[in-house]
């Protein structure tokens, strides 16, 4: 059974102002340039007025990993992440793909991506997603260590975007 993501964030901000950074090539690349690790690239970006598609490709720790898996990943967890958004009339809402890159550890995490309005109090960026790890013995095991991972790198992701918009509303 895979491993579940829930995560949410609330900002300040208005669920457009706050869709308009996440899809930002600039605030991706910026973000990537401090969270994204080695391998981190913008692969490919297109946004418009009817939404947007981006795939990055980052890299987690892989410590905390088994070793017998850190050898398979050569010490590093590459990520390529695909999202795919829509611009609605009730928001913003998307999917995201997630595969391991460069090993042979069949990895992968999909799910659903939501912002929002928050009446009185700004908006939420909402995850859900589910990772999968198709591994005899460790996949269990290594879905809640990546599901952790990716929990931690949202969290800091949430840290910069809240920074990103502070720092351009002044």
């Amino acid at each position: 059974m895979p491993s579940q993501i829930d995560y949410r964030y609330a900002t300040a901000f208005p669920a457009a102002q706050l869709y308009g950074a996440l899809v930002d090539a600039e605030f991706l690349r910026a973000r990537l340039a401090e969270l994204g690790g080695r391998e981190a690239s913008v692969v490919s970006h297109h946004a418009d007025e009817h939404g947007a598609r981006y795939v990055l490709r980052h890299e987690l720790d892989a410590a905390g990993l088994p070793d017998a898996l850190r050898g398979l990943l050569a010490g590093r967890l590459v990520l390529e992440r695909t999202e795919d958004w829509t611009v609605g009339p009730d928001g913003h809402t998307g999917t995201v793909e997630v595969r391991v890159v460069g090993s042979p550890v069949p990895a992968t995490a999909g799910g659903q991506l939501a912002v929002a309005d928050v009446p009185g109090s700004g908006s939420e960026f909402r995850v859900h997603a589910d990772v999968s790890v198709a591994l005899p013995l460790f996949g269990a095991r290594v879905e809640e260590m990546v599901a952790g991972k990716v929990r931690e790198l949202m969290e800091l992701e949430a840290q910069f975007t809240n920074r990103w918009l502070e720092q351009r509303a002044t």
